[in-house]
């Protein structure tokens, strides 16, 4: 173990050669990347992609972005494809293959096939006289001048370089087809992104009790009220309609004026005209109104009805932030 060296120094080193060298690719962008969109968001096929070693990985990644971003795409990796999956390519597909050096034996071996299916070849490499590129209708150009790796041998920077260009196709794509969060979220159902674009408010008030007193009810009443629904709060109704709210805020305020509660009623301490919220929508916008008005609790209703009250930490809990 090297004593003097200096881990902080050295992660910073990585850190910068790889920011530097993301910020030079917006320089490569050109016509051929542009037509490489409109080519994608038009064809009647799927886009493919393939490599092989780290750029294989690299693959997966932007599949998946693609995928949930609107424009669906399949992986197919190098090696495995001239030992039979290449059949899942058909002549309306597109196929990006990625290498940094762009003269992989695997890569080579597999243009002469794509071709003969009669498919357009989009290359993303760092080796703009490479075999690959030479053999391809579109180039995303992804040079590096030098990996992070203080050896220049593990991919590092050039494979940070390709994902990018794979997310700037995908955010492009996205944007040109108009996908918005709701498409997002139809593609994205799990965890908690997707209870961000799915959760609704009536799925959490099933989880808690319904506080609620009448306007004319009493001090003790009120107070018994909060601490039994433990939700920090309860609505004022009248005729069945939520009037007003009464937080352990507004008896904590109420206790400091030194005022007699026993002749108290909800209606002289409530805040009346409360926010309300319906419980069909979502619980990320019951957060936001949340914070826009600097409060905790939210009362709901439904067709004129008091449903129930929802609390920040229900939505916080669900990992909705």
């Amino acid at each position: 173990m090297n004593s003097k060296f200096d881990i902080i120094k050295a992660a910073k080193n990585s850190i910068n050669n790889q920011g530097q060298s993301i910020l030079k690719l917006s320089d490569f962008v050109n016509e051929d990347f542009k037509e490489t969109v409109e080519l994608i968001n038009g064809i009647k096929g799927r886009t493919i992609i393939s490599g092989i070693g780290k750029s294989a990985l690299i693959g997966t990644k932007i599949v998946a972005t693609l995928n949930s971003t609107g424009t669906p795409a399949i992986f197919m990796h190098a090696s495995e494809a001239v030992h039979g999956d290449l059949g899942i390519v058909q002549k309306n597909d597109v196929v990006i293959l990625i290498s940094k050096s762009g003269n992989t034996p695997e890569i080579k071996n597999l243009i002469p096939f794509l071709k003969k299916i009669g498919v357009v070849i989009v290359a993303i490499s760092g080796n703009k006289n490479s075999y690959l590129v030479k053999n391809s209708k579109y180039f995303l150009n992804s040079f590096i001048e030098k990996e992070a790796c203080p050896n220049n041998l593990a991919p590092t920077t050039s494979t940070t370089a390709q994902l990018v260009i794979g997310d700037a196709l995908s955010i492009c794509l996205s944007q040109l087809k108009g996908f918005k969060e709701k498409d997002f979220g139809k593609f994205h159902p799990g965890g908690s992104l997707g209870k961000k674009l799915h959760l609704k408010v009536k799925d959490l008030l099933n989880k808690n009790l319904k506080p609620q007193v009448d306007t004319d009810q009493n001090f003790n009443e009120i107070v018994n009220e909060i601490s039994k629904k433990m939700l920090g709060a309860t609505a004022v109704l009248k005729n069945n309609l939520a009037v007003g709210i009464i937080t352990d805020g507004d008896l904590r305020r109420f206790f400091s004026k030194n005022i007699d509660y026993n002749t108290i009623k909800a209606h002289d301490i409530m805040s009346s005209s409360p926010i309300k919220i319906s419980s069909e929508i979502l619980a990320s916008n019951a957060l936001k109104l949340m914070n826009e008005n600097k409060i905790t609790q939210l009362i709901v209703e439904d067709n004129n009805t008091y449903t129930g009250i929802i609390h920040l930490h229900n939505i916080l809990n669900e990992g909705i932030s």
